[in-house]
């Protein structure tokens, strides 16, 4: 009996999303791939293998929620002002030269100019979720093509709205509906906007204090849930895409001292999600139509895929965007997007389209993202092409630098996990030594005084997460000093630190000597005993009170750390009549 269809749904989604990536990575091909694959075998159109797709949208959609959140939240405010000028100028061009391309070609074909605008807003429009999966995965979003790309998605996300006011009174429906009923809607999302920022700014801090005080993972898991899927529900109220005001909520807790932690606790949930929403998009594909309409596909998959990268790339120049990045960012943005899926309905409800060219442009969006994880990993080789473009980057004033540089990427820095005693005895050391560090620490009090007195480089964060150890650099880093009390812990840190750098050099802090090589098989280079150090220590300074000689005080510490090191038993001898101690 069958009493939780869903769950039946969720295993058979999850089952063909497994096999479909595992077939599609002996070919070498990404794994976003696999998933729309699975939705096209499991949907409606493919085997019918899924009772109920509705359901599985519904998480889809938090999928991408929790998707933009996370990218939102590996975007400093600082990093947005830094392309706010790409947003306004590189955004608006892509969309302004895509609609206009579409309507030229509509008026050339003789087809209404309606028509014409409406297709130019839905091939404007590209996929959010496939392109800052595979450039956050890539590391590229803050490399120059990925800075012109985010900018461009984010202003393709606020054009969505205006869009989507539009639509109907293109198709003749809505006639009441003004230029100043518009430009209302647009001031009151703004405004709604700016209210959620101001508000988050003031309370999320206090919030996230409380949350932490509580030292429980699953009470600020929630927390950040609730922030994440709250702005986004606000946002939306006001017309606003859904993703749109989960990128917001990202953005607002990046400028917090919770950033770090908020990403390595939500990973694990989005990444399950957001393959469901790419499963959702495959179950959209209706195979058929590429028998009876194989032609409007091909010319709708040509207008997307290699049209939209040559339009996105002209923008990219007029941005003064150097050739070799304008191609590569023009191959990202070459694909249909979520919200054209929205778009199209709107359009055929309005009657602007038919519902068998619904069925075509919804195929030809499909292919187009599921080709989309290819073009982009192959946009880098496009740049043999930049010569040829030389003419236009000396028509716009092309900039000559191409670095892909982050300044905020270090390299040959020390790593201290722990701000206690010892993690502010080493980070001393360090600085007036002159080494670069970076501090990760998980009491945020002890991140505020830090912050109070000075120390810019102490963050709150998870060292077990591997994003933390990703934002700190750790494949670069010179050591790692993992200098925290919890044994548990030193574990979890250092197998982290061992899977993201194999090569790394990792100094462990244990408290008996018992555990050294528990640590130095799960990837420390040193381990420092307490038991052993305060042994050694007491032994210097009474041999020191006892008048012993110098050289014979260094004697003994260098032998008993020798003994240390190699692992050698030492055992205390028994006194006749006493039972031996419990240590040994």
């Amino acid at each position: 009996m069958d009493d939780v269809p869903f769950l039946r749904d969720l295993a058979v989604v999850a089952a063909v999303a497994v096999g479909a990536v595992l077939l599609l990575a002996r070919l070498r091909l990404p794994t976003v791939t696999g998933l729309l694959l699975a939705g096209a075998i499991v949907g409606p159109y493919g085997q019918g293998l899924v009772d109920d797709p509705a359901t599985l949208g519904g998480l889809a959609e938090v999928g991408v929620v929790l998707l933009l959140f996370t990218i939102g939240l590996e975007i400093t405010p600082e990093r947005l002002r830094r392309i706010a000028r790409l947003i306004a100028g590189g955004g608006s061009l892509q969309v302004g030269l895509t609609v206009a391309a579409c309507l030229v070609a509509s008026v050339l074909l003789g087809r209404p100019v309606a028509r014409g605008l409406f297709l130019g807003f839905v091939l404007a429009l590209s996929s959010t979720a496939i392109v800052l999966q595979m450039l956050s995965e890539r590391g590229e979003v803050d490399a120059p093509h990925g800075r012109f790309v985010l900018a461009t998605l984010l202003f393709q996300d606020l054009a969505f709205v205006p869009m989507g006011l539009v639509v109907p009174i293109l198709g003749g429906g809505e006639r009441g509906l003004t230029a100043g009923g518009i430009a209302l809607a647009l001031g009151k999302a703004v405004g709604v906007v700016g209210a959620a920022v101001l508000v988050s700014r003031v309370v999320l801090p206090r919030l996230f204090a409380r949350v932490d005080a509580t030292r429980s993972r699953e009470a600020f898991l929630m927390a950040v849930v609730a922030v994440c899927i709250g702005t986004a529900w606000l946002t939306s109220l006001t017309g606003l895409s859904l993703a749109l005001g989960a990128f917001l909520a990202g953005l607002v807790v990046a400028g917090t001292d919770y950033a770090h932690r908020a990403l390595g606790d939500v990973l694990p949930l989005r990444s399950v999600l957001t393959s469901l929403f790419f499963v959702s998009l495959g179950t959209l594909f209706d195979g058929r139509v590429l028998v009876e309409r194989p032609l409007a596909v091909g010319l709708l998959l040509l207008a997307l895929v290699p049209g939209k990268a040559v339009i996105a790339t002209l923008a990219a120049l007029a941005m003064r965007v150097p050739a070799r990045v304008a191609l590569t960012a023009g191959a990202d943005l070459a694909q249909f997007g979520e919200f054209g899926f929205v778009l199209a309905g709107l359009g055929a409800a309005a009657g602007l389209v038919s519902p068998q060219d619904t069925r075509a442009l919804l195929a030809a969006g499909v292919i187009s993202m599921f080709l989309a994880p290819l073009v982009i990993r192959g946009a880098p080789h496009l740049g043999v092409l930049a010569p040829a473009l030389r003419p236009l980057e000396r028509l716009f004033g092309t900039r000559t630098d191409t670095s892909s540089a982050d300044p905020a990427r270090r390299s040959g820095h020390v790593i201290v996990v722990g701000y206690g005693v010892a993690g502010r005895v080493l980070v001393d050391a360090l600085r007036r030594s002159g080494v670069p560090y970076e501090v990760l620490e998980l009491n945020a009090a002890t991140v505020r005084t830090a912050r109070a007195a000075g120390e810019p480089h102490v963050t709150y964060a998870d060292a077990t997460s591997g994003v933390a150890l990703a934002h700190a650099r750790v494949d670069r880093a010179r050591a790692v000093a993992v200098l925290i009390n919890d044994y548990a812990a030193v574990r979890r840190v250092v197998a982290a630190v061992h899977r993201h750098a194999p090569d790394a050099t990792v100094f462990a802090r244990a408290r008996y000597l018992a555990d050294r090589e528990a640590l130095l098989a799960l990837g420390a280079t040193e381990v420092v005993a307490e038991e052993v150090e305060a042994g050694i220590e007491m032994l210097a300074r009474v041999l020191e009170r006892l008048e012993v000689p110098r050289a014979a005080v260094d004697d003994h510490v260098r032998e008993a750390r020798d003994a240390t090191l190699t692992a050698r038993p030492f055992r205390a001898p028994v006194v006749a009549g006493e039972a031996p101690s419990p240590d040994g």
